[in-house]
């Protein structure tokens, strides 16, 4: 594995955020309870870890500013715009699976 300066691992690792973030809000088709359910963590989440972050170095940044950073616009506006009822079944699984998720 290449060694990375902690400078140049930084900006790779944000560009990589950045990307991941664009790209789940174009996918307004995945629900948050999809991503949970395969993958152990969602848009919720991501917002989470980056309010931590922005804690951990004193920066002002609350939950609703953390999600829209995520989200695009406010969560209560996507909410309303792009989620839909869950199923029993992804209920079922999501319960099954919800000590485990990454949030």
């Amino acid at each position: 594995m290449i060694k990375l300066d902690d400078k140049t691992r930084t900006e790779l690792e944000a560009a990589a955020f950045r990307r991941l973030v664009e790209y789940l809000r174009s996918r307004t088709d995945v629900q948050n309870i999809d991503l949970m359910n395969l993958g152990g963590f969602c848009r919720n989440c991501l917002s989470n870890w980056l309010k931590d972050a922005a804690d951990e170095r004193d920066i002002a940044l609350d939950k609703e500013e953390a999600r829209e950073h995520v989200y695009g616009m406010p969560y209560d506006e996507w909410k309303k715009k792009y989620q839909t009822e869950a199923s029993a079944e992804q209920k079922a699984k999501f319960a099954r699976s919800a000590p485990a998720h990454g949030g």
